[in-house]
């Protein structure tokens, strides 16, 4: 079972423009795969063989929570699931997050470069606690965005230190640590209780750093994911086929760690 853990849609409303001014953003760096709607991201998962995707909305002002929370809550089903999302700048993140959970959302995804934050902020440290208490699982956007410019918001010691300060809970940096940081990841972050994702990560790094940081981190922390409609699930499941490790640690890595994680 390939669960890929790190995927975006819009509802097919808002999917054209968003898509546009994210590329306008991205000066198109990346050629997206699917038109980033709820069909489009099933359709290539019937191409690609992935049975289950979980969504990872990005909330850019507070004003969008309710609307973004209920389309989340709504695409959810037998092939798709959906993170709730949170503002930082909410005036209530303890009503809001108890709203994610009422809606039957198993996580937040926060992007610290969309919503200008630093990941290890004391007052995000709080948000983090509380949302844990909840049961919920933290996915970050973490490292490089081509939309933005440095120094970026998040980096592998940060996410070492959120790690130390809360002592437990489930937490995830995506883009396997921190997108073109992978360095500091293996000397900060690995072996850690951070789970990493592996999207935009083989595309963009040395397959003998990838498994350096694999061996030093474990298997058993690490998730597929692809970042579609920005990464491609298909490649990114061939490369990690063709990866020298044993079948266990690609099955834990392509849905077991997930499965756990989401409990199901």
């Amino acid at each position: 079972m390939i669960i890929d853990f790190h995927t975006h849609i819009f509802p097919d409303s808002l999917a054209p423009k968003a898509m546009a001014a994210l590329l306008a953003n991205i000066d198109s760096v990346y050629q997206p795969v699917t038109d980033s709607t709820q069909k489009g991201l099933l359709a290539h998962m019937d191409r690609s063989g992935v049975a289950l995707s979980v969504v990872q909305p990005v909330i850019t002002k507070p004003s969008q929570f309710n609307n973004l929370n209920e389309f989340a809550a709504k695409v959810c089903g037998n092939r798709i699931l959906s993170f709730g999302a949170l503002h930082p700048q909410t005036d209530n993140y303890k009503r809001d997050i108890d709203t994610i959970v009422s809606l039957g959302l198993k996580g937040i995804k926060f992007h610290a470069e969309y919503q200008n934050f630093l990941v290890d902020d004391i007052k995000m440290l709080r948000i983090y606690d509380y949302a844990i208490s909840r049961g919920l699982i933290l996915l970050h956007h973490a490292g490089f965005d081509p939309g933005f410019r440095p120094p970026f918001k998040s980096s592998p010691r940060q996410f070492a230190r959120i790690a130390n300060e809360l002592k437990g809970g489930t937490i995830i940096a995506a883009h396997y640590g921190g997108h073109a940081q992978w360095e500091e990841v293996l000397n900060h972050l690995a072996g850690t209780n951070i789970y990493l994702d592996t999207s935009m990560a083989l595309d963009f790094m040395e397959e003998k750093l990838f498994l350096k940081i694999l061996r030093a981190h474990g298997a058993d922390k690490i998730l597929f994911a692809s970042d579609s409609p920005w990464g491609d699930p298909i490649n990114d499941i061939a490369k990690i086929r063709a990866l020298p490790i044993s079948e266990t640690e690609k099955q834990n890595i392509f849905g077991e760690n997930a499965r756990k994680l989401l409990r199901i």
